[in-house]
């Protein structure tokens, strides 16, 4: 039983990793799309695709890990890129308008936040709604039409810089969200709320029992996951060079998608930022290799369906040999 027990451990550790090669592998074995597919260049445009499932992923693992789910986070994205462009189109510098459209995201988080653990609400029906608050709200401020703002630097964060057939050099987003990664990963692992995240998400009742302010931390957790949602969205606008109320349609699902194929539990309590990004890594590398390979947009969606449904499946598993 002990050498089982490693292997699963040594699994759940290195599966994200086995599953990102499997895929590379399989879109490399055909003869007429491996050239392109594995050059520089095309992953240098996978990595580009990444940036803002990924960034998204990064607050949506805190929120799993802590035993949540934001189903507004594609609605908070597109809410934020056409926050960013209006303030663009106001004459805000930059600075500004980047800085505002962060703490948009975090605003809508804090009230994701404070609904479900003030009024203590199940995350899914109040995310659920939010959903269509979001929305709504990105539509009444657009006019229902996208935003163009003039030309500005913000512009240049998704841009690929220097030859496009070599991987290097990086876009300026993508060096964001490595930076980002890192970042919550250190907060996650060496901080005293790293460490209520994973507890809450673990057993809640045994965390408030010891002393925690579990209501306190949730309502941080959800505001701290929408920073990183208005990064999101910035990164949406930049991509974009437009605020387009309608965007971001369905990544709520991807970015799920993302932590849960990186090994986070839906129950709460596992999960990691290196899971995560592999997992988004993983969901660009689909799409991307599905356009190479030339299938319909549907056979992607089946595809990635089939994915998460595997992934889910996975956690059960993880889960049923806990109990054991």
């Amino acid at each position: 039983m002990g050498g089982k027990s490693k292997l699963w451990t040594i699994f759940n550790l290195l599966g994200p990793f086995l599953g990102l090669l499997v895929v590379i592998g399989l879109f490399s074995l055909s003869a007429e799309v491996r050239p392109f597919f594995l050059s520089g260049g095309n992953f240098k445009i996978i990595l580009t695709q990444t940036v803002i499932v990924a960034i998204g992923a990064l607050g949506m693992t805190m929120i799993i890990v802590s035993g949540g789910i934001d189903l507004s986070v594609g609605s908070t994205v597109a809410l934020t890129s056409v926050v960013a462009a209006t303030l663009l189109v106001e004459n805000f510098s930059p600075a500004d308008a980047a800085l505002l459209t962060i703490l948009a995201g975090s605003a809508i988080g804090l009230l994701n936040g404070l609904l479900i653990s003030g009024l203590r609400m199940m995350p899914f029906i109040v995310t659920l709604g939010m959903m269509g608050v979001a929305r709504g709200t990105a539509k009444w401020l657009s006019k229902s039409q996208t935003v163009n703002p003039p030309e500005n630097p913000i512009n240049h964060l998704m841009a690929s810089p220097g030859d496009p057939t070599q991987f290097l050099p990086l876009p300026i987003g993508v060096w964001i969200a490595i930076a980002l990664a890192i970042f919550l990963a250190i907060i996650l692992r060496k901080t005293v709320f790293g460490r209520y995240v994973f507890a809450i998400g673990g057993n809640e009742i045994a965390t408030r029992y010891s002393g925690v302010r579990v209501s306190l931390q949730k309502t941080v957790i959800y505001a701290f996951a929408g920073i990183f949602f208005g990064v999101a969205g910035l990164m949406q606008f930049a991509r974009l060079t437009q605020g387009d109320p309608s965007g971001a349609n369905g990544l709520e699902l991807d970015i799920i998608a993302a932590v849960v194929i990186g090994g986070a539990s839906l129950s709460g309590g596992t999960g990691s930022v290196l899971g995560s990004m592999i997992g988004a890594l993983i969901m660009a590398v689909l799409r991307n290799g599905s356009s190479q390979m030339g299938w319909p947009t549907y056979m992607q969606e089946i595809i990635i369906g089939g994915v998460i449904v595997l992934a889910v499946g996975l956690d059960k598993l993880r889960q049923r040999r806990a109990g054991k």
